[in-house]
């Protein structure tokens, strides 16, 4: 057993809890992102039930880790989609120039894809391996 496959509860406990932080955005959608972008959102309903969904669904993927981390048959799945999102927030971060104001979840998060991408990548090594 390799290092990552013998810390992958620990990584996907951690980073599930980190990203249910953002739960937060559900309850506090202003306060949400001002701490993690430094803007104000625009006034106005649509924008409030975007950033709740937002905080939601990212609060679902850090479930859905912590889930994973207990459940060793459905890790794959749940790594695959958690580094589908991260990756899709950091590309859509940088797309809008936002990149100097999200350095913190982007390094977060940057790292804790790679974790997942060279566990699944060792999960698959172990598997084909005679």
């Amino acid at each position: 057993m390799t290092w990552m496959a013998a810390s992958i509860k620990w990584i996907m406990l951690v980073s599930g809890a980190l990203t249910c932080t953002m739960l937060y955005a559900a309850f506090a959608p202003e306060a949400a992102l001002k701490s993690s972008f430094g803007e104000s959102i625009e006034t106005g309903p649509i924008a409030e039930v975007v950033v709740r969904n937002w905080g939601v669904l990212i609060g679902l993927i850090g479930a859905m880790l912590i889930y994973g981390a207990f459940v060793p048959n459905v890790r794959p799945l749940i790594l695959i989609i958690a580094a589908i999102s991260k990756l899709v927030f950091i590309a859509l971060v940088f797309a809008n120039g936002l990149a100097s104001q999200a350095i913190v979840p982007i390094a977060v998060d940057l790292i804790v894809t790679a974790l997942f991408v060279v566990y699944l990548l060792d999960l698959r090594r172990m598997k084909i391996a005679p």
